[in-house]
């Protein structure tokens, strides 16, 4: 049975967006790799750091910046992120400074809040109670 392993974001700047994902959403370094003109650059849950990876992949690729300008533009984030209080996240987030787009939100029967990694991502976040 395939596995999870590594999944990816388009970003267009990754050493701001490695600082993004480490400072403000509080994931750890798991790779920094040369890769041609960029790094192979991955971050991962640091209560999990055998778990999956998130590649802050360069958006160097004409459709990748088409993707991530669409995505943006038609307000749908590029990823979502879970996390434990909605509300708790909402102000740390807001004491490191982050863009939040979209205060906490009831949607049904979870709560969102979305904000922007700075490297061209609206990045959602959850809380969902327990299924």
């Amino acid at each position: 049975m395939p596995r999870i392993t590594v999944t990816s974001v388009h970003v267009d700047d990754q050493a701001r967006a490695l600082a993004f994902y480490t400072d403000v959403l509080g994931f750890v370094l798991k790779y920094d790799l040369p890769a041609g003109d960029f790094r192979w650059l991955t971050v991962v849950d640091p209560g999990d750091p055998g778990g999956t990876q998130l590649l802050l992949e360069p958006d160097q690729h004409p459709a990748a910046r088409a993707y991530t300008a669409a995505l943006r533009a038609d307000g749908i984030p590029a990823a979502q992120f879970e996390v434990d209080d909605i509300h708790r996240a909402h102000s740390e987030l807001q004491e490191k400074g982050a863009r939040i787009v979209q205060p906490p939100a009831e949607m049904g029967p979870v709560w969102t809040l979305v904000l922007d990694d700075t490297c061209g991502n609206l990045i959602q976040l959850v809380t969902a109670p327990d299924m």
